[in-house]
């Protein structure tokens, strides 16, 4: 873990520099993490050859995000709490809403496990699954929900560590998921042939490895306070304050993916080549929006210390310094999805009518490159001053109120295409940019008022 000077420069001295330090691990481990699902499409596509096999995996990963957007929300509320303390240097209490949050989590992998086995079905039949991609979807949502324990362990672990400052840890946790990810995919798909469940094996058994290894990585770390047993407990009040700031991220970012199985479900009646085609696309979206994404978390992890360090200016100041250094590779990242999406959905597939989908859709979406990069530094630093159910009304607003009205009425146009469907996404984050400027305005305004 890094040193008590490294923890210091969250809330002292220069911004820009341990911004950019502490963003670019969380960067590299979502690239990792999108690795998971693509690895997973590009062994499938190119080894299993038909489009129904990439539905399934595709679909079935989209339908698996549920559940993981719900928990990575809840534990943001562990990382902005866990970050308000260190700010505070109260590291005893930090000590125990660590442990408050083992013991909430280990509920909330049960529960959600049961959920994912229990409506796997109806999603399905919800997202209008083609008939030849039915049965394997099925089966790789099963396998992948019965590992849910892992993938709720992995979040908390990572969570803690970026409240606590630290950004290296999770992404040693994914780098060793994704290495054997990648070997079960090539050994159960490429050379045993079972598609998209060996897919499904590979990704679970990822999952468990990284856990196992991350737990005895942890024991021999540094941690700013002594770690006790009897701290993993229900208690109470830590509880209601991880509640209190996760579940609206956790809502907001539940209901966003809802929003975006709807696109789904509408270009799922399609056709299977259309509904590979986005399923293509959205494997390369997951990698473009890493940028913004790292920069969105990172965020609320150094907003919150600064909070806790009663800093607001400088944690003002570093949402800034975010967006700038987004927009800057945002605007490659539009340039890249909008000329070149074609190229880039070759890398998962070959088939030409299939790369021709994904890269329409593309092409619509890229606007969506420049709006997020602001969109996520906004939100990040929202979520980090604690402003959690605002940034929940922004997304709730934007995901229901726009994207999924806007992707229905474009499919039911007489001759509906990929290209006018991805422009519900950068509508809809163009729609919560001006929430967000708007609510800052307020706030800036009420603070004026009470000085």
């Amino acid at each position: 873990m890094e040193s008590a000077e490294q923890r210091n420069a969250f809330t002292e001295g220069q911004i820009l520099k341990p911004l950019v330090r502490f963003t670019i691990p969380i960067m590299l481990a979502l690239f990792l993490q999108a690795m998971y699902g693509a690895v997973d499409l590009i062994v499938v596509g190119q080894f299993a050859g038909d489009a129904g096999s990439v539905s399934a995996v595709s679909t079935g990963s989209t339908m698996m995000n549920l559940p993981m957007m719900m928990i990575f929300g809840l534990t943001m509320g562990a990382t902005v709490l866990i970050g308000r303390r260190i700010g505070e240097k109260n590291y005893e209490q930090a000590g125990e809403i660590v442990g408050a949050s083992v013991a909430l989590f280990a509920i909330v992998a049960v529960a959600f496990t049961a959920l994912m086995l229990l409506l796997c079905h109806p999603f399905a039949q919800i997202m209008n699954v083609p008939d030849e991609a039915y049965g394997a979807t099925i089966e790789y949502v099963t396998i992948c929900a019965s590992g849910t324990v892992f993938i709720v362990a992995y979040n908390v672990l990572s969570a803690i560590f970026r409240g606590l400052g630290n950004s290296t840890l999770p992404l040693i946790f994914v780098a060793i998921a994704c290495v054997v990810n990648i070997a079960g995919d090539l050994l159960l798909v490429a050379v045993f042939g079972m598609g998209a469940a060996g897919a499904a094996l590979a990704t679970v058994a990822a999952q468990a490895v990284s856990v196992f290894l991350s737990l005895a990585i942890i024991r021999r770390t540094r941690l700013p306070f002594r770690f006790r047993r009897n701290y993993i407990r229900l208690h109470a009040p830590h509880i209601s304050g991880i509640v209190r700031l996760g579940f609206p991220i956790a809502a907001q970012d539940t209901l966003t993916n809802i929003s975006f199985l709807v696109v789904n479900a509408v270009i799922n009646d399609m056709g299977v080549v259309t509904s590979a085609g986005y399923g293509i696309a959205q494997k390369v979206t997951s990698f473009i929006l890493l940028i913004p994404s790292a920069f969105g978390s990172a965020m609320s992890a150094f907003v919150a210390q600064n909070i806790g360090a009663r800093q607001p200016q400088r944690a003002r100041k570093a949402m800034f310094y975010g967006m700038g250094l987004a927009l800057c590779m945002g605007a490659f990242m539009f340039l890249l999805s909008f000329f070149f999406g074609d190229r880039l959905a070759m890398i998962f597939n070959g088939e030409s009518a299939v790369v021709a989908a994904a890269a329409e859709y593309l092409k619509g979406f890229s606007f969506d490159c420049l709006m997020v990069s602001v969109l996520f530094c906004f939100t990040g630093y929202f979520n980090g001053c604690g402003r959690t159910l605002f940034v929940m009304v922004q997304g709730l607003v934007g995901a229901l109120l726009v994207r999924m009205p806007f992707a229905i009425l474009m499919s039911l146009r007489p001759e509906p295409t990929l290209f006018s469907i991805g422009l519900a996404t950068p509508l809809a984050s163009l729609t919560s940019i001006a929430l967000c400027f708007f609510y800052d305005r307020r706030l800036r305004t009420a603070a004026s008022d009470r000085a």
